[in-house]
């Protein structure tokens, strides 16, 4: 029996009441079970619990280590930390200041653009966070489903999973991104479940979160 944490797209092979990864509520087996091409055409997505949900509080990092945005501005933040104190130096020794000044502007530069790219995902990871824990449920599908071979994180190649779903006759679409091997219930075509937020429904996510 294989058991896919609809939180973090962890697995089992036993049932567990909560994922020891991130801490979400495990719903019953038959209800976790992803799609197999037998029973394909049978298949509806899992519905998920009330809200609110328990969501662990280590889950907003698990989401934005997996973000490609995220590990870049991280990296502009540590090239930024690297340049300035070396130009900051540089400047201090008044004779080496001419090469210090631009290491310094750089080492600012690279630091600042860091800095709002880490709190910019923050918020964001905030946002899908919230949805997941306080979104109303309503029946979606999958739209697209796209590899993004430009990015490798961790070793691995991140998918786009982009997902539709109308509400009060208006259409919204979202997007997810995932290090986890796409299984059959994410193909194009395929119903979905979609979780949102009743006051601002353009915030919106997949459940499970892939």
């Amino acid at each position: 029996m294989a058991i896919v944490c609809p939180w973090c797209g962890t697995n089992y092979t036993e049932f567990l009441s909560n994922c020891r990864n991130c801490g979400g509520p495990l719903p019953a087996p038959k209800e976790l079970a992803p799609p197999s091409e037998k029973l394909l055409p049978h298949w509806t997505p899992p519905t998920p619990p009330a809200p609110p949900r328990e969501i662990s509080k280590n889950y907003i990092w698990r989401l934005m280590m997996q973000d490609g945005w995220m590990i870049g501005a991280a990296v502009f933040a540590l090239i930024g930390a690297i340049f300035a104190p070396v130009g900051a130096g540089l400047v201090i020794g008044v004779i080496t200041a001419f090469v210090g000044i631009p290491f310094l502007l750089m080492g600012l530069g690279f630091l600042g653009l860091g800095v709002w790219g880490v709190v910019w995902r923050y918020q964001e990871a905030q946002k899908v966070v919230k949805v997941l824990q306080e979104g109303v449920s309503t029946q979606g599908e999958i739209v697209d489903l796209v590899a993004n071979y430009n990015v490798r994180v961790n070793g691995q190649t991140p998918w786009k999973v982009t997902y539709g779903f109308e509400l009060d006759g208006q259409h919204y679409e979202g997007t997810v991104s995932t290090l986890n091997p796409p299984g059959l219930q994410l193909q194009p075509g395929m119903p979905a479940t979609v979780l949102y937020l009743q006051d601002t429904p353009s915030q919106n996510t997949l459940y499970p979160h892939p």
